[in-house]
């Protein structure tokens, strides 16, 4: 065996490098998304063990609707991708390459086995550039095939290492071998033909025989004219023990599907379905097609399902001319390789062996496929393929006559080869260019309509989006995918009459229901989506909830373990206000799957409609176990533990939300919680901060801009509040306690009794009967000095809330200031006139909102003692009919009355102050913190349009 040299491999690096360094800029598409973006498989929170549990796409085995493809270890490559650059798709691209270049340098390797050195690089060079690898190398999921691939070359390898000297069996080699099997089958299922090259390369390679050696000594043997040579003996020990591990093998697999064949519908194979003739003679003419693939790869698509290649469905037809010349050139190739023996009937055998064996599970010979053609299949029959091209060179070549021109036609299929692979690169840059290439080789696959239809869809761009979908049902009429898919897009373009008509299209289109029989195994249970969004559509009438729950009903009759018409229906009931039914629903969907970390989530949000928040929690917590970064239910679970005032449940629901924030950094609803949760620890620099951080993601954050503000008040801030309530009040101008709030420090801090007048005021238009509205304008009309209007506004007032002691209060207050000011102007002398006006104008003082028995206490003795300082004034204002007073009596008046006056200055003061601070305490209760309904709050998982 010729070791690959330093040169090879580096001309082989170069030449890899050169035809797909631009898939590096490609993104996930096609396959890709479901096998990377939606499995959650990739995510270190998903135990590993669930791996070996699912399907290449993260569905249980279990389950009906899983593919049955069972290759863990290629997602095991998947995982590592995400563990270190997560969903960046150039690191995804750029280990699919390098792999590449690893099978080519392998492939060189078993080449030379068979070549000599130099048609060893050419078939390894023809490997490298082949167009038909683009779907294997360039598309992530194709790395089920390059890691086979690798394990499938390296177990045939060490398989020709297992003949020693004098023909001995050397069982090292043997075992390395049927592990290195066991590794290629559980990347991808072909891994386990390489078995059958193996003993094919036993019998005719190593041992030498031929076909009609094996026949002769056979017929001798059962003649009884001779025994089983002792070397025959080894090569079937050999044989055996392959056969043996390969049944192993065979059998593992089979406990894992537990004995199930995937649900294909008609739509991805039709001639799967169709009856004989047709069946037979359409999988006999797709060997040509693929042969065709691999001869002139100048029209690649995708996707070949559905209409894309019609059936043969007559003897008569003119492509069966094709399936008989295929059928006679391998033939006769098989004939020449078995028959005769030498290094060229060797190599031919390989090559064939590499081509048929390989291609067997995918041939539809032995059991259905999804799909009708799948270029990414042929990865390893290319080998074959290139082997053959590579030996028919080598024999051109060798003659002086062509040699010249096998040179030029070798270089020029190499560079052609490498041309269209580049430029094919580009096709998968994104889903619509690559379905767009599609369509230009076919127009007949309405599925090629509808993908292009969803790469629009993903664009928001519905309008372009439904003619893709319209044309599909028009190319495949009974599509129901394609119906749903117009239905969807209607709704999107809030057309919902169209919508409930396609959607009705698609539901006629459907199998009737076969009492006892189940539904899934005569059409894809994707199909039954169609009763979801029915539902879904017409559950926004309230008319209708009765019809929505009977379709959610007729899905479930039809699949009872449909989970997604139980989490839909759950939440239908809900909105019907039957909780204890969506709790019904809940928990028959967790029967089927207890796993289901949104089901979890939707039987708390049930509990918290049951007025069960204990329930609620552990069932968040729940969810949370099976996946911890459920950001419905870190969000929802944080505020639950919040809105308990239990201040034990606090760190852990900062804990929840600041998960949640990272999980949702453009989220404005976790930084504003986050803030809540700092005001009640009495954090304030913290919640402001946090407070800040929601507004800048939505200015126009109502709640948000309210408690910030709050909080500005309550921390003697008062000034930095008013240009915050300005934001709230020019969004929200309707928002009571904003208003409050700014007329309370406009007065307060400002003195600006007009802008505090006009805040109440504004607060009396939209509710007339707001009792704090109405009492903040009596205190400002008192402030104005205009008593009696003060007294009447507080009459009204306290006729609105009759039971408020501070009301009652407030207004025995005004009137005694109205008493008292009556009985001072009867009292004051003409003389003294300055004097009486300037005790009238210190009598005013702010009344506010007092919530303590002490201030209101405090108020009537002050007025009690003003009232009683003025006798003396008003003896000396209306006796006049005494005799006229002394100079010294007349000093000792003014004394007493200068006396009174400072006195009243200084009960003035202290009430200020006093009564600022009872509005200040007034005002952080009425203006308790609201809490913004968010769309995360109540919102249930795992309820939304889907289609095909």
């Amino acid at each position: 065996m010729a070791d690959v040299s330093l040169k090879e491999a580096a001309l082989i690096v170069g030449v890899v490098a050169a035809c797909y360094w631009n898939s590096l800029f490609c993104g996930f598409v096609f396959d890709d998304v479901s096998a990377i973006l939606d499995n959650k498989d990739l995510h270190p929170s998903t135990p590993l063990r669930n791996l070996f549990q699912n399907d290449f796409w993260g569905t249980p085995m279990s389950e009906e609707r899983s593919h049955k493809s069972y290759r863990p270890l290629t997602v095991l490559t998947f995982r590592l991708n995400y563990l270190f650059s997560e969903l960046n798709a150039v690191s995804y691209h750029f280990l699919n390459l390098v792999f590449h270049v690893v099978v080519c340098i392998v492939f060189l390797k078993v080449c030379k086995l068979f070549l000599d050195n130099r048609s060893s690089v050419v078939a390894s060079l023809l490997f490298a550039v082949h167009p038909i690898h683009t779907e294997a190398v360039t598309g992530v999921v194709g790395r089920a095939e390059l890691l086979s691939s690798i394990f499938f070359l390296a177990a045939f390898l060490s398989y020709t290492k297992s003949k020693g000297p004098d023909n001995t069996i050397v069982w090292t080699p043997i075992a390395v071998t049927v592990f290195l099997v066991a590794v290629a089958t559980l990347c991808k299922e072909q891994g386990i033909t390489v078995v059958g090259i193996c003993c094919v390369y036993e019998v005719f390679i190593a041992q030498g025989y031929t076909l009609p050696a094996l026949l002769d000594t056979a017929v001798q043997i059962l003649r009884g004219k001779g025994s089983i040579p002792f070397s025959m003996l080894q090569t079937l020990l050999k044989l055996i023990v392959l056969m043996f591990s390969t049944l192993l093998l065979v059998v593992v697999r089979v406990q894992v599907i537990q004995s199930q064949l995937p649900v294909f519908t008609r739509f991805d194979n039709p001639a799967a379905v169709s009856p004989s003739p047709a069946r037979q003679l359409t999988f006999n003419y797709l060997l040509p097609v693929n042969a065709w693939l691999l001869l002139n790869p100048s029209e690649l698509c995708c996707d070949w399902t559905m209409g894309t290649i019609p059936l043969v469905e007559s003897l008569l037809d003119v492509r069966n001319i094709a399936t008989l010349t295929f059928f006679c050139f391998l033939g006769s190739l098989l004939v020449f390789s078995l028959r005769y023996p030498g290094d060229s009937s060797k190599t031919v055998l390989m090559a064939l062996c590499l081509i048929v064996l390989p291609f067997i599970p995918a041939s539809n010979l032995f059991f259905p496929v999804g799909f009708v053609v799948a270029e990414r299949v042929l990865y390893v029959p290319s080998m074959g393929f290139c082997i053959l091209v590579a030996h028919g060179w080598k024999k051109l070549s060798n003659k002086s006559v062509l040699r010249k021109i096998s040179w030029v036609c070798l270089a020029a299929v190499l560079f052609t080869h490498a041309l269209k692979t580049l430029h094919r690169n580009w096709d998968w840059e994104s889903e619509y260019t690559l379905f767009m290439s599609a369509l230009k080789v076919n127009k007949n696959n309405a599925k090629l309509w509808n993908n292009v239809g969803h790469a629009l869809e993903n664009e928001k761009n519905f309008e372009r989006a439904l003619q893709f979908f319209i044309q599909a049902t028009q190319v495949q009429p009974d599509d129901i995918g394609a119906h749903m898919n117009v239905g969807r897009t209607y709704k999107n373009l809030n057309k919902t009459k169209e919508a409930e008509e396609s959607y009705m299209i698609a539901k006629s289109l459907m199998p009737q229901i076969i009492p006892g029989k189940k539904y899934a195994a005569r059409v894809a249970p994707n199909h039954l989506n169609v009763y979801i969004n029915l539902a879904n559509l017409i559950r926004a009438n309230e008319s209708r909830l009765e019809e929505a729950d009977q379709l959610y009903r007729q899905a479930i009759s039809m699949r009872p373990d449909f989970k997604q018409a139980y989490i839909s229906r759950g939440e239908l009931l809900l909105k019907m206000n039957k909780p204890l039914k969506a709790k019904e629903a809940y928990l028959r969907a967790l029967e089927l799957d207890r796993t289901n970390a949104d089901l979890w989530y939707n039987l708390a949000i049930v509990y918290i409609e049951l007025k069960d928040p204990t329930e609620a929690l552990k069932n968040f917590n729940r969810a949370l176990e099976l996946n911890p970064a459920h950001k419905l239910a870190l969000f929802n679970s944080a505020l639950l533990m919040q809105e308990s005032g239990d201040a034990r449940l606090r760190p852990e629901a900062k804990q929840r939300l600041l998960h949640y924030v990272k999980e949702e950094p453009q989220d404005s609803n976790g930084y504003f919680n986050l803030g809540m949760l700092a005001m009640d620890d009495k954090k304030d620099m913290e919640a402001e901060a946090w407070m800040k951080k929601a507004i800048r993601l939505q200015p126009n954050f109502r709640s948000a801009l309210f408690n910030l503000a709050l909080l500005y008040s309550q921390t003697g801030k008062e000034l930095m509040a008013l240009p915050v309530l300005e934001d709230l009040l020019r969004y929200y101008p309707d928002h009571t306690k904003g208003l409050i709030l700014k007329g309370d420090i406009l007065m307060n801090q400002k003195k600006d009794i007009v802008g505090a007048k006009m805040c109440f005021e504004k607060i009396l238009e939209l509710d007339p009967k707001n009792v704090q509205g109405k009492h903040n304008l009596c205190v400002v009309y008192f402030e104005e000095k205009d008593l009696i209007k003060a007294e009447k506004c507080l009459v009204e007032t306290l006729a609105l809330a009759p039971h408020e002691e501070y009301i009652q209060r407030h207004l025995h207050i005004v009137r005694s200031k109205i008493a008292s000011l009556g009985a001072m102007e009867q009292s004051s002398l003409p003389s003294d006139g300055t004097a009486a006006t300037e005790a009238k104008k210190n009598s005013f003082q702010n009344l506010k909102e007092a919530k303590s028995e002490k201030t209101a206490t405090q108020s009537t003795v002050n007025n009690k003692e003003h009232s009683k300082n003025k006798k003396p004034i008003e003896k000396s204002s209306v006796d006049k009919e005494t005799p006229k007073k002394s100079t010294k009596e007349i000093k000792d008046i003014e004394k007493k009355r200068v006396a009174a006056l400072k006195r009243l200055e200084e009960i003035e003061r202290i009430l200020n102050v006093v009564n600022s601070l009872t509005l200040w305490l007034y005002v952080s209760i009425i203006g308790a913190r609201s809490v913004a309904p968010t769309p995360q709050q109540r919102e249930l998982a795992g309820d939304c349009d889907t289609g095909t």
